[in-house]
């Protein structure tokens, strides 16, 4: 069960963990939480928040500026590589007004729950040990680990599944050598996770 995940018992995935795998994929969604930012402000003191309210809260219309944020948000409307037209751009913006604000309400809730069972891993085993993930976490980790992925593949201007042999075929020296490390990493635990919970 080294570094990936196995089908556990009873249901759900499991994944041996050292202390530096677990400091390295906490740091991971850390950023991520920090790179999605936080959500709409809350009611003011002492109030109550406005359940009509938030399921029609407007996000933005524009497209991220930051390659990383566009990866994890893009246009709904038009094709990859190719400027969109006005109606298309006008279609992904109205999509977008009412459909980001819980797109980054979920990435949040996902990255959240990566770090909550990692700290609970590092509370019980002294850093690493076995982590055991229910259905529920499953997912939530399928999702973290899939907008990490995009994330590091946006750093590293990967534009799609062929140029994984550029990645591999890159000198020890050069500097993105460990971000390339990452990006392979997670993409192998993505995989194994959907193979376990598949399986």
């Amino acid at each position: 069960m080294a570094g990936l995940f196995e089908t556990a018992p009873g249901g759900g995935a499991a994944i041996a963990l050292d202390e530096v795998e677990t400091s390295i994929l906490r740091s991971f969604a850390v950023q991520m939480l920090e790179l999605i930012g936080p959500g709409p402000a809350g009611p003011a003191e002492g109030g109550e928040a406005d359940p009509l309210a938030a399921l029609f809260a407007e996000g933005p219309s524009a497209p991220p500026d930051d390659p990383a944020l566009a990866r994890l948000f893009p246009d709904a409307y038009g094709e990859p590589g190719k400027a969109p037209d006005d109606e298309q751009r006008s279609a992904s913006a109205e999509f977008r007004r009412f459909t980001e604000v819980d797109l980054r309400a979920r990435k949040r809730d996902d990255a959240l729950a990566v770090v909550r069972s990692l700290d609970e891993l590092s509370a019980a085993g002294g850093g690493g040990g076995v982590l055991r993930l229910d259905a529920e976490q499953c997912r939530r980790w399928l999702g973290a680990l899939n907008d990490l992925r995009l994330t590091l593949g946006a750093r590293l201007e990967v534009t799609d599944d062929g140029e994984d042999e550029r990645l591999y075929r890159l000198p020890d020296d050069d500097p993105a050598k460990p971000l390339v490390m990452a990006y392979l990493w997670l993409g192998a635990m993505q995989e194994s996770l959907i193979e376990a919970v598949t399986a």
